[in-house]
């Protein structure tokens, strides 16, 4: 495997971790995690890279080794601001690769500050599903409801037991990779292995997602596009979308590409770390 470092940076008061596979002077991708996920699970995809990079992945604030957020749920816009402030660090302009969550956050971030993205690799990144005005009482009252009966994340008896679920979750992932990402998304904490993850990003989303405004964000990007997705992946189907609402969102962006990884869902980072690596450096150039 390729080592990796882990730098700690101050980031809206916050300590962030960043895992970065060095390479001073090479060109820099930044990797964005989804979630539930931790930076190291783009190991793989990592190791499978050809070319020089300079690769930075950060832990989303209460993933990984991050610190936790200062309050009692998360909100969507922290996501851009850390992203923004990390790449003050980093500098621009960046490769900019996001997978799920990490996707989302990226394909606004990329119409935010579009000066600052050179190019945008989107893995699954399909924003949620559509929602109407009518269901925010519903919403804000689960919100409250949740806040006052937080969920909890289950422990597990051994590494063993979470590599062991992480491989009945994902039927491709080998038993060496579901080994190593055990290692990087649990940790040992009285006498149990939990997930490193503040429970707290399982309460729901106070506000609705509103896909008018997503689509306003993707419009505004300038970065060449390249929109992946995992062949066998069931995501659409469980965001309730079709193929032709699929469409309308990647047509939001003005210079994109679509691909589809074969043999691959949902973590095609683990599935086809291979196949991906070549077909972002592809795109890369």
């Amino acid at each position: 495997m390729k080592p990796s470092e882990s730098q700690f940076l101050q980031i809206r008061e916050l300590r962030y971790h960043v895992r970065r596979w060095a390479n001073p002077g090479a060109p820099k991708m930044v990797v964005l995690h989804g979630w539930m996920d931790v930076s190291a699970s783009f190991q793989f995809m990592v190791d499978a890279l050809r070319r020089d990079w300079d690769v930075y992945a950060p832990d989303w604030r209460g993933y990984g080794l991050t610190e936790w957020g200062k309050g009692d749920c998360y909100w969507f816009a922290d996501y851009l601001a850390d992203l923004d402030f990390l790449v003050d660090s980093i500098g621009s302009p960046i490769h900019l690769v996001g997978h799920s969550l990490g996707g989302n956050v990226a394909a606004m971030y990329a119409g935010v500050q579009p000066e600052r993205v050179a190019k945008f690799v989107n893995l699954e990144g399909f924003g949620l599903r559509a929602t109407r005005s009518d269901e925010a009482p519903e919403r804000y009252a689960r919100w409250v409801g949740e806040l006052r009966a937080p969920p909890q994340l289950r422990p597990y008896s051994s590494f063993d037991e979470l590599a062991t679920r992480l491989r009945s979750g994902n039927k491709r992932l080998s038993k060496e990779r579901s080994d190593f990402l055990a290692r990087h998304w649990g940790h040992e904490k009285d006498g149990k292995v939990m997930l490193r993850a503040d429970p707290a990003h399982k309460i729901v989303n106070a506000t609705l997602y509103r896909l008018e405004e997503a689509q306003a964000c993707w419009r505004k990007v300038t970065a060449p596009v390249l929109w992946v997705d995992g062949k066998e992946s069931d995501t659409l189907k469980r965001l309730g979308l079709d193929a032709g609402q699929h469409a309308e969102r990647r047509s939001a962006f003005r210079d994109l590409r679509f691909i589809e990884i074969a043999d691959a869902g949902h973590m095609l980072h683990h599935d086809q770390p291979e196949a991906l690596a070549h077909a972002i450096e592809a795109f890369l150039g």
